[in-house]
């Protein structure tokens, strides 16, 4: 057993340790990711009702030899907002420039980009919603009126200058839609939620990516790290990558059910795919709290977390799960957190946040 502690001691080195199943982007998933992108949407798993209209409106497009409105996709990371606008620019046979918001720190920077694009050009801008507010409205007129305005000069002799724009497509990625401006959110023609993968759909991307990548899986493993993958393709591919390093130094030919299993208790992912940080959430807010009601940065002081990173980063995932609730007086856990815990819900309790279970039940 020295090997699987040598692989141990190497992942936590490299920080595999750390949130292995944050749906963020991680240092070397952009190299793994960029193999794995499908190059068409018949390639590409999941998101039916996105991709249906997505095809009607490029079809509507192409037939008019005309740019595709602008698009803005949203939802959480790591379900493929960049491999989408990819394929959008590959399906319109034009030509993709790829951006980001925080890359874009002045307006000058935009207009450089912008006065590069050609007729039908498709630009990409990532985490849109970081844009600065002088670029934002650089960018108003550029999506509405396809002009470039701009002054030249300063003082009574200042003048304003608009340059014509080739029509273009502009794509923006978003996690937070609720972050971005009014104005800018509604020159958007086509607005696309992508939503979390169900796990029959997650183990076809987990087999479709073991084909890539040159990984052999058995079917039931493919499934059970599709189960622990929260519903989002990267972490289903960083936890293939992870399974297969332990069938490398167990010598097995192809990664088993076993592997896959032993593998994902070692990092301590559950079946859930919660995280040994998850747990301790839960648990300080059934025996510190009696579960609940807790103050976000009280519970944050107990974990010995910031509590912006729990709003942000723990509480997504098991709000999705009706494991804890959010109300006016502060965070609760409710039964399925209990139960998951293999703990008691103290009776106090029962009844009393029941409106928070119907709510998720419903959901």
């Amino acid at each position: 057993m020295d090997d699987l502690d040598v692989l141990v001691t190497s992942n936590a080195e490299n920080g595999f340790e750390e949130r292995i199943i944050e749906a963020e982007e991680n240092y070397g998933d952009a190299e793994i990711e960029n193999v794995l992108r499908p190059k068409s949407m018949d390639g590409y798993v999941g998101q039916d009702k996105v991709k249906d209209n997505l095809a009607v409106f490029i079809a509507s497009a192409k037939m008019r030899s005309d740019a595709l409105d602008h698009v803005l996709l949203y939802g959480p990371p790591g379900l493929g907002k960049t491999t989408l606008a990819h394929i959008i620019a590959t399906e319109l046979g034009s030509q993709l420039k790829v951006t980001s918001g925080p890359a874009i720190e002045r307006a000058g920077d935009l207009a450089a980009i912008l006065t590069n694009l050609n007729k039908n050009d498709v630009l990409f801008i990532d985490e849109i919603h970081r844009l600065n507010h002088s670029v934002e409205e650089i960018l108003y007129p550029a999506m509405e009126d396809f002009t470039l305005d701009f002054i030249i000069g300063k003082g009574p002799s200042a003048r304003s200058v608009q340059l014509p724009l080739p029509k273009f497509t502009l794509i923006g990625a978003t996690t937070r839609v609720g972050m971005l401006s009014s104005p800018l959110r509604d020159r958007f023609g086509v607005i696309c939620r992508l939503e979390n993968y169900s796990i029959d759909e997650l183990t076809e991307i987990v087999k479709r990516s073991s084909e890539k990548l040159g990984i052999p899986i058995e079917d039931l493993a493919a499934r059970e790290i599709a189960k622990r993958s929260r519903g989002t393709p990267r972490i289903a591919n960083r936890l293939l990558r992870r399974a297969h390093d332990y069938a490398i130094v167990l010598k097995h030919d192809l990664v088993l059910l076993s592997d896959a299993q032993k593998c994902l208790s070692m990092l301590e992912i559950d079946e859930l795919g919660l995280d040994s940080t998850d747990k301790k959430l839960l648990t300080a807010m059934a025996k510190k709290f009696n579960g609940g009601p807790c103050g976000l940065d009280t519970l944050g002081a107990t974990i010995n977390e910031d509590s912006v990173t729990i709003e942000d980063v723990y509480e997504p995932y098991l709000l999705r799960l009706g494991f804890i609730a959010r109300t006016p007086r502060g965070r609760v856990l409710l039964r399925r957190g209990y139960e998951h815990l293999g703990l008691i819900m103290p009776e106090k309790n029962i009844g009393l946040y029941s409106i928070y279970e119907e709510q998720n039940n419903e959901d």
